[in-house]
């Protein structure tokens, strides 16, 4: 069994967040490089020089790229062969958030929902734990801004809504949103599960590389038809217009019960009297109607209300 000491993972943390405010990743200043040359707006392509120099300024000073410096989301994988010393692991990883946010000149977003009282110190920080084989700790860590997270929804659609809801769904929520999250914006899709599942699923489908293609053949076709349209909608760069609203369309995907499935397959019902045959549903629904025709009481004959109602049909 392996031993991390709770120092350690203090100081991972910490790192972890002053980095990700500070320093934009080598696959987000590509996919600048490559919108600049194809986006056929002028003044677009203008508004990503300078999303591209506002993040090297940020890299060469260690300040923060955006003065929204978000709320502190990790995610933690711990192995189930991994023993923690020196005390709570929770505690731990608040700390790490208290420290980042504190000694990288971090703004501090977490607050009381009702009072607005800040909490001073960022904490306590939003954490998913995954218990994992093997004797490995692995954090990451996603500092998660207001405009975005306050654009993001979670819609239980009808089973009839099938595929291309679910891809209506997502565009008409970016078309929605506007410029309100600054894209250009990474698309995170949850699809299945329970209502929780699939916001986790897609808060998770945010950390995978813009480039990196989808392992699931069908996911990654949804995905390029989803940014396709996405891009189609115009709203561009900061909401300037033209074709660069969104880097990359990213999802992840959970069994849903069946009566919210795609196409919404049921089990087919079956009459244990003619020996646990499927029953065709023509039949299911003639037996039933004749079931309440045998049921229904018989009504007498009222000609004195027929009477009485004839004057109104003149």
């Amino acid at each position: 069994m392996r031993e991390i000491r709770t120092e350690q993972i203090v100081q991972a943390v910490r790192d972890l967040f002053i980095d990700a405010n500070c320093n934009l990743g080598e696959d987000v200043l590509a996919a600048f490089d490559r919108a600049i040359e194809t986006d056929e707006s002028p003044v677009a392509r203008e508004v990503l020089r300078e999303l591209k120099e506002n993040a090297r300024i940020a890299r060469d000073e260690q300040s923060p790229l955006c003065q929204d410096t978000g709320l502190a989301v990790l995610f933690v994988e711990v192995g189930q062969d991994v023993h923690v010393t020196g005390g709570d692991l929770k505690e731990a990883l608040n700390e790490g958030v208290r420290r980042g946010y504190g000694e990288g000149y971090l703004r501090k977003s977490a607050c009381h929902p009702f009072t607005r009282a800040n909490t001073r110190d960022n904490t306590p920080a939003v954490i998913h734990f995954d218990i994992v084989p093997g004797e490995r700790m692995r954090i990451v860590a996603v500092p998660k801004g207001g405009g975005a997270e306050n654009m993001s929804r979670v819609d239980m659609l009808s089973p009839s809504a099938g595929l291309e809801g679910i891809k209506d769904f997502v565009v008409k929520r970016i078309e929605a949103s506007g410029s309100n999250p600054c894209p250009p914006t990474v698309v995170g899709v949850g699809i299945g599960g329970t209502f929780e599942r699939s916001a986790l699923l897609a808060k998770k489908a945010l950390t995978r590389r813009i480039g990196q293609r989808n392992a699931d053949p069908e996911l990654a076709g949804v995905e390029a038809d989803v940014l396709s349209r996405i891009n189609r909608l115009g709203i561009g760069p900061m909401g300037y217009g033209r074709n660069t609203t969104s880097w990359t369309s990213s999802s992840r995907w959970s069994p849903a019960t069946s009566r919210a499935s795609r196409g919404g397959e049921r089990p087919v019902p079956r009459d244990a009297a003619q020996g646990n045959h499927p029953v065709r549903p023509e039949e299911r629904k003639r037996g039933r109607a004749e079931e309440r025709k045998e049921k229904r009481p018989e009504r007498p004959n009222r000609p004195d209300r027929l009477d009485r109602l004839k004057p109104w049909r003149k």
